[in-house]
């Protein structure tokens, strides 16, 4: 990484972590599909994000699970959070828009959110779309 951005190189090892943070395993990932990983500023503002194809996963599954949250009934820092993540969209146009998405298909499971006061400026967000097979991750500070 460093201070250059690097777009399409992360292996499935690199995303790991990923699916591991959030209790779904590791196993399930076939394959990285894109990811852009921003370099580091002085002060450490960064953009990273992955998508990544997996091999299944059920609404049943993310619903019973602690720690996942449906797009259509997220508490007010949360929803906050995806908006915030929802607006890097001119760095990686591949990222799903969350107004474009069925709200009560997709699962967020939010790693970490940082606030200046109960304003996000950063977070580490996971999404998980079930009937594609489909999780993307974001990381983010500014």
């Amino acid at each position: 990484m460093g201070n250059k951005t690097v777009e399409n190189k992360a292996t499935t090892s690199d995303v790991r972590f990923v699916l591991n943070w959030c209790g779904l395993g590791d196993q399930r990932i076939e394959k990285v599909l894109n990811s852009y990983e921003s370099g580091r500023s002085f002060t450490g503002d960064y953009l990273d994000a992955y998508a990544i194809e997996i091999s299944n996963v059920t609404e049943m599954e993310l619903h019973n699970n602690k720690g996942w949250h449906r797009l259509d009934s997220l508490p007010k820092v949360l929803n906050d959070a995806v908006e915030l993540a929802n607006g890097w969209q001119y760095q990686i146009p591949w990222f799903p828009k969350m107004d474009e998405l069925n709200p009560e298909s997709v699962y967020v499971y939010p790693w970490s959110i940082y606030c200046n006061g109960i304003d996000p400026s950063g977070t580490e967000l996971i999404f998980v779309i079930p009937k594609d097979k489909m999780v993307y991750y974001i990381g983010t500070k500014m």
